[in-house]
């Protein structure tokens, strides 16, 4: 059993910082790609960044600049740093990551639970 497990959502004033964290737990060979995407209500999820197991990085254009990626591959956690946050951040952020378990051949796709962020005065 795979599970990815967010926490550091919340809200806060325009301006502000956040720090998001998910944790991949269970039986697991191999982390690739791991990711953070948002939905805001009435959109479609997006993508908001996402990193490879050799630390390469890509953002969507609205974050470049703000938000930064980070992961830590012996603790199988992913980071998200939001700074100088805006009220369209706000939106339910999910950790999404790429994983093969010890009883698998190949890579299989897993999402946390969501964390809401609000940047809001």
């Amino acid at each position: 059993q795979v599970q990815l497990v967010e926490s550091g959502g919340g809200l806060v004033q325009p301006g502000g910082s956040l720090r998001l964290s998910c944790e991949a737990r269970g039986s697991i060979f191999s982390i690739n790609v791991m990711g953070w995407y948002r939905q805001a209500p009435g959109k479609q999820r997006e993508l908001v960044a996402r990193i490879t197991r050799g630390g390469t990085t890509n953002y969507a254009d609205s974050v470049k600049g703000r938000f930064t990626i980070s992961r830590d591959n012996a603790k199988m956690t992913v980071y998200l740093q939001m700074n100088s946050l805006k009220p369209e951040d706000t939106a339910v952020y999910y950790c999404n990551a790429d994983i093969r378990g010890w009883t698998t051949l190949g890579y299989d796709d897993y999402w946390g639970q969501g964390t809401q962020v609000t940047a809001s005065s």
